[in-house]
């Protein structure tokens, strides 16, 4: 007998085996299961009542809101494709999505409504904007709206699990961004093996910090509704606000990128809230230091847990939890295997490539591509076939981050193809010397790019963000990356700021910073 996975299963299981439990935490409201559900079907009734239908996309720009998580199932039931809206970028951006996308209808958060009211009027296929909040002349406001429709059983339309439930954009760093397909399948599988290995359950609460438009932002509600949890809605990443819900609201699990960890774990020292309850903190974006993970588990007392994935394959593929073989390391040692990526989780095949397709030996040193098969897999790139092609190549997903493996099969990525320095035919890990820099006291954040040199082609420069109130010299800060590294992946060079440009999520921005030092350059930067 087949019976489809589709994503609204794990609302009704919710439904029926937590009705009256508190699912949303808002800012203004919370929610029950049962209320959740309610408001899903409203939603649903309304986004019939204006014509959406089964393939039909739309498109959501919103905070982390209780408004932004219903409409994930509320589109569902009507056969629609969600198509989340990442909330920093352009106006130019906005109209190109919204057009490639053919979105039919646009939820908008009144505060980001501003963003994109001057491209609304050029977008001829968008039918319909709904606000969340106020109503404007050309908008319907969304409560009232909702409020008009019956929160009764809605008879959803017939899906299969092949069917697409979201087109997702990704952020790009040259060219437009390619909008990813994403079946109920790869979602609802996904969700299964994600529960398993991050031991969600119905006693958790999870704080939403990553943005719902963003790769395991919008992949952890369906987990967490799955098993009954209570789900704490974040507009703003602010770590004093984020550190004052923790405790506020007894939670016991967030995900994050490493950037907004780091601010937390500074707001942390400075605030010492009352935090009794054991936390989990889930971390995924870029590869973090070992002394990132030493600072949560003993200065803060939480459980660190690394993973790794990417909007293309719905997205985690591998967890860095440590393994039986592994209880017995020395705290550093753990710190250390706690910050790889790790190995795969279940339903997922990750491999460590060269060039020539062959697997690396498990020694920690040769480097290869991170690929994979799995069934979380993208449908591909939404009218891009050529992007398809290139990223998916007989049968295995190349990532385009390069990673050794230990001999325990443990996978570490050094960087991004694109990060990876080669200076006088020599390759340096841009995360490998950011994670000395890290080491130093002084040091808030740093990211690391190539910048041109006339002898080597490219040396390794830093940007610094020091800690409040304390001080270091360029000079300092190179000679103790020296102390500790080759010579040659040393920066050779260092400026100070005081923030580092970042996407919605909270990753660093390495091609903003390489562009300002390659601009008068005969070089393609992306």
């Amino acid at each position: 007998m087949h019976v489809p996975l589709l994503l609204t299963d794990f609302l009704d299981r919710a439904v029926d085996l937590y009705g009256e439990k508190l699912a949303i935490i808002g800012d203004d409201r919370s929610l029950t299961y049962n209320q959740l559900n309610g408001r899903v079907n409203q939603l649903s009734r309304g986004l019939q009542s204006i014509g959406v239908e089964k393939g039909d996309k739309v498109a959501y720009l919103a905070p982390n809101t209780i408004e932004m998580l219903e409409g994930f199932y509320g589109v569902f039931q009507v056969g629609g494709i969600m198509t989340p809206l990442n909330t920093r970028l352009k106006a130019a951006d906005y109209r190109f999505i919204l057009e490639h996308s053919e979105s039919k209808v646009l939820l908008v958060d009144q505060e980001l409504y501003p963003l994109v009211a001057d491209v609304i009027p050029q977008l001829e296929q968008l039918e319909h904007v709904i606000i969340h909040g106020s109503e404007c002349d050309t908008c319907i406001a969304y409560e009232s709206w909702i409020s008009t429709f019956s929160d009764d059983t809605f008879e959803r339309t017939e899906l299969e699990e092949s069917d697409i439930a979201s087109l997702l954009y990704t952020s790009g760093t040259t060219g437009n961004p390619k909008g990813v397909l994403l079946s109920h399948r790869s979602n609802y599988l996904h969700a299964l093996s994600a529960m398993h290995h991050l031991q969600v359950k119905d006693q958790d609460t999870l704080l939403h910090v990553l943005p719902m438009f963003h790769v395991n932002g919008w992949g952890s509600p369906f987990y967490y509704t799955a098993n009954g949890a209570t789900q704490v809605m974040l507009r703003k990443t602010d770590p004093h606000l984020i550190l004052e819900k923790i405790r506020m609201h007894n939670v016991s699990v967030l995900h994050m990128a490493p950037t907004v960890l780091n601010m937390v774990l500074e707001a942390f020292e400075r605030d010492k809230p009352d935090i009794q309850q054991d936390v989990r903190v889930v971390i995924a974006g870029s590869a973090p230091p070992p002394a990132f993970v030493k600072k949560v588990e003993e200065n803060v007392g939480w459980k660190f847990i690394q993973v790794y994935g990417m909007t293309e394959i719905s997205p985690l593929i591998t967890i860095s939890e440590l393994r039986s073989m592994d209880l017995h390391a020395s705290p550093e040692e753990s710190y250390r295997l706690k910050a790889k990526a790790g190995y795969a989780m279940i339903g997922s095949k990750v491999k460590v490539v060269d060039e020539l397709g062959n697997d690396v030996p498990h020694d920690a040193k040769t480097v290869g591509e991170i690929i994979t098969r799995t069934n979380g897999v993208m449908e591909g790139y939404y009218k891009n076939p050529e992007a398809t092609n290139a990223a998916i190549r007989n049968g295995w997903l190349h990532t385009g981050d390069m990673a050794v493996v230990d001999q325990n099969g443990n996978i570490e990525i050094v960087d991004r193809k694109k990060d990876v320095i080669i200076s006088g035919g020599e390759n340096i890990s841009s995360i490998e010397v950011e994670g000395i820099l890290y080491e130093h006291p002084s040091v808030l954040e740093a990211a690391v790019v190539s910048i041109p040199h006339e002898k080597w082609g490219e040396v390794p420069h830093a940007v610094v963000v020091l800690r409040e109130e304390e001080v270091a010299t360029e000079a300092e800060l190179i000679a103790f990356c020296r102390e500790k590294l080759a010579h040659f992946k040393a920066p050779k060079s260092i400026t100070f700021s005081e923030e580092l440009p970042k996407t919605a999520s909270g990753k660093i921005q390495k091609v903003v910073i390489r562009k300002s030092f390659w601009k008068d350059h005969n070089r393609l930067v992306n």
